[in-house]
């Protein structure tokens, strides 16, 4: 377990703020545009908290990235989904995987001195593309809540998902992590009659993402935080819609039930983070009611990528996609109510970055 001294009480913890030391383009965004990063700059920058994150990792592939995340010393590490590719109904075969992946030496000293949290996705979860149906996904949740190091008293273990809150409280401020589970009560999928597209959008109002027990919890816990930044981690993009994918975008009625959700609770600074595509990019919508964008930062992957993309429809991109492998890093500071999102390449390269004010 990891060696940092946090306080946990019900998946809410207090941390040490810290100062950060980074390799930094010298170039700042409001969440107009993005580049890609040529030349890497040293530079000291101060963070009163830091989320590292990533999805997309073989257990049977070396990781290069490891080194790189431990060197950028965060307070919380984030799984965003496939942190095994098992794709069995076999819980034996998963859980042996996952041992796997907790004998490598970079992650398990990345356990001894961070917090790992995070969720599933379909790779994981036993079911390619899997939602519901899987027969499986009792055992499944229970090997990956082994994985995770969850306690036999929490509540994941006694109900279904694998959802859960996290509230890391500074001298300078609060974040809330909400983690999603978007492939237990997920309804099937519309198959697409397009070509090169495997789904479209269901009929508006049909089946669920996120199911009728985790949807109450979830407005539960926007309405009642205090936190300056509230963070939702879904596996699979919530704003890129037309990719022909997994998206949130094929249940059009759940991305307007999450919009409403995050606009009618008046939670600050909500950010999503999500991975499974193979690709990495941000997204950014503006919603009515609210005073700042509503980002999706997606990345993906940590040691297998989509290396031959050339190109998808996102009406809601900023900047360029990175089809490089690498992880996503959050740095928040209190004061400015700032936050410092970048996509981190091997040996520290940043890949990709945007600033946004809240």
């Amino acid at each position: 377990m990891y060696s940092k001294k946090h306080t946990l009480v019900v998946n809410r913890l207090t941390v040490n703020n810290r100062i950060l030391l980074f390799l930094l383009p010298f170039v700042f965004f409001n969440c107009k545009t993005a580049q890609l990063s040529e030349n890497i700059v040293q530079t000291q920058t101060k963070a009163d908290f830091t989320i590292a994150f990533g999805s997309c990792n073989r257990h049977n592939v070396e990781n290069a990235l490891w080194d790189d995340v431990l060197t950028a010393d965060p307070d919380v590490w984030i799984w965003g989904g496939d942190i095994v590719y098992a794709d069995t109904d076999d819980p034996k075969k998963i859980a042996s995987m996952y041992e796997v992946q907790k004998s490598v030496p970079e992650y398990a000293q990345l356990r001894k001195e961070v917090q790992v949290i995070g969720t599933w996705d379909d790779h994981d979860y036993g079911l390619n593309d899997g939602g519901v149906e899987f027969e499986a996904k009792d055992e499944s949740q229970r090997v990956f809540l082994d994985f995770m190091d969850v306690p036999d008293n929490d509540s994941r273990r006694q109900r279904k998902g694998v959802y859960a809150d996290y509230d890391y409280k500074t001298a300078e401020g609060e974040v809330k992590i909400l983690v999603l589970d978007t492939r237990y009560f997920r309804s099937a999928l519309t198959p697409s009659g397009q070509k090169g597209n495997r789904y479209e959008p269901g009929p508006y109002g049909e089946g669920t993402v996120l199911g009728k027990e985790q949807w109450a919890w979830l407005e539960k816990e926007l309405n009642t935080s205090e936190a300056d930044f509230n963070i939702i981690v879904s596996s699979i993009q919530f704003l890129s819609n037309q990719h022909g994918f997994e998206t949130w975008g094929n249940f059009p009625h759940e991305v307007d039930k999450l919009k409403n959700t995050v606009e009618q609770s008046g939670a600050k600074g909500v950010i999503i983070l999500s991975g499974d595509r193979h690709i990495s990019e941000f997204s950014s919508s503006t919603i009515e009611g609210m005073s700042y964008p509503l980002i999706d930062f997606t990345s993906s992957g940590l040691t297998h990528v989509y290396s031959s993309y050339s190109g998808e429809p996102n009406p809601y991109r900023v900047g360029e996609v990175v089809a490089v492998k690498s992880f996503g890093l959050l740095r928040f500071n209190f004061k400015s109510k700032q936050v410092e999102m970048e996509m981190v390449g091997d040996q520290g390269k940043i890949l990709n970055k945007i600033v946004q004010k809240y």
